[in-house]
């Protein structure tokens, strides 16, 4: 039988040791348990049972060790209320109070034309005339007539006083007058119908005909202005609507600069059907007639008073809904977020509604958090409000 060697007895004997020491579990340094249980006089196994809760105990350590993050800090402000009025500014024109084209009813060659383009007429002044010699001869024959026949009537009278005529011939020539007048109006009528006389106070603002011409019934011969008041006409959104009302005063400012108050004297209720918006009608007085018709403008709206404050459009946020809001620092220092109402767009800032009046306002680091965190509020001095405002006073030039 063949001898083994010593030196694989030697390796089988390592081999058989260390997959003995592997089945114990034990991996501390060699000596540390025999050390512990010797020094401290308990078993090997005690020292495991203590070793088992130490995970924990260590997990706990560091977490207490670990510093928690500090609240971040934002600036605040608490703005003074004020009562504003709400701006509603809507696009529009201008338009004359009255405007009718004037036509004739019958056919003629125009004979009198007596006034001309940027004329001012009073109710009642005479445009144009058409030749009409006959039915002014006719008028003229109808009042000769009437003249008569009342002649005959005060004669019949005294006669019939006396007893001297009878009573049928008496009637007879009442008739009579009372014919020849309705004549004398039936010949009126006829020559008014050659007649274009202005329907109210106004200015001519067109003449497409010239004296001399012929011109068929029907056909325009003049157009009249009511420029006093003048009327600034815009569309009101359905959603701005309850803010406004009859009487309420306006501001318009013309294309050129020029800035006018007027008075709502009309708001349709009937909304367009393709903008869904009303109608509204702004009286400006206009006694020289110096705003014409058609002239582009801007009216201003000023709706019942309410409580807002003023503040930089850099504090305008977006809530977790989407919706415009400020975010603002609770009593609890905690981050709430509260929808806004638009009340005025001014060029040194927003003015805002529907803020708590106790609320302290983020104006600085508020896109930095969000609602519910735990923050550090420091109050803004006024060059920081100062700057913010200015800043979106700029934006807007």
């Amino acid at each position: 039988m063949p001898k083994i060697r010593f030196h694989k007895l030697a390796a089988i004997a390592v081999l058989i040791g260390f997959a003995a020491w592997m089945g114990t579990g034990e991996f501390s340094s060699v000596g540390s348990a025999a050390d512990k249980s010797v020094g401290t006089g308990k078993s090997v196994t005690t020292d495991k049972q203590a070793g088992a809760g130490q995970p924990e105990a260590a997990n706990a350590k560091t977490a207490e060790a670990e510093p928690k993050a500090a609240p971040r800090t934002v600036a605040v402000v608490t703005p003074p209320r004020k009562t504003f009025a709400r701006a509603i500014r809507i696009s529009g024109l201008t338009e004359a109070d009255k405007r009718a084209v004037l036509a004739t009813r019958v056919n003629g060659v125009i004979d009198k034309l007596p006034v001309k383009q940027g004329d001012h007429v009073k109710t009642g002044d005479l445009v144009l005339m058409l030749a009409a010699e006959e039915k002014i001869s006719m008028v003229d024959n109808a009042k000769q007539l009437v003249v008569q026949r009342k002649a005959e009537l005060d004669a019949a009278e005294r006669l019939a006083k006396t007893g001297n005529l009878p009573k049928l011939q008496l009637d007879t020539a009442r008739s009579n007058l009372t014919q020849a007048q309705s004549q004398l109006e039936t010949a009126q009528a006829e020559l008014d119908r050659n007649e274009v006389k202005a329907p109210f106070d106004g200015v001519i603002d067109r003449i497409p005909v010239e004296l001399g011409s012929s011109v068929m019934q029907g056909g325009e011969v003049a157009t009249v202005l009511k420029l006093d008041p003048v009327i600034a006409r815009g569309e009101i959104s359905e959603r701005d609507l309850r803010y406004v009302k009859i009487g309420d005063e306006a501001d318009v400012r013309l294309v050129n600069d020029q800035k006018v108050t007027g008075t709502v004297r009309y708001i349709s209720r009937d909304a367009s059907a393709q903008t869904r918006t009303f109608r509204v009608e702004v009286a400006i007085p206009n006694g020289d007639g110096s705003i014409p018709a058609g002239m582009t403008a801007e009216i201003t709206l000023s709706a019942e008073p309410t409580n807002a404050v003023m503040l930089p459009r850099s504090v305008v946020t977006l809530g977790d809904k989407g919706d415009l809001g400020i975010r603002a620092v609770g009593k609890d220092n905690k981050v709430a977020f509260f929808p806004i109402d638009l009340v005025d767009d001014t060029p040194r800032g927003l003015v805002l509604g529907g803020i708590p009046e106790d609320a302290r306002i983020i104006v600085a680091g508020q896109e930095l958090v969000k609602e519910g965190d735990l923050v550090k509020p420091v109050e803004a001095d006024q060059a920081t409000i100062n700057k913010l405002i200015g800043e979106a006073t700029a934006g807007t030039q």
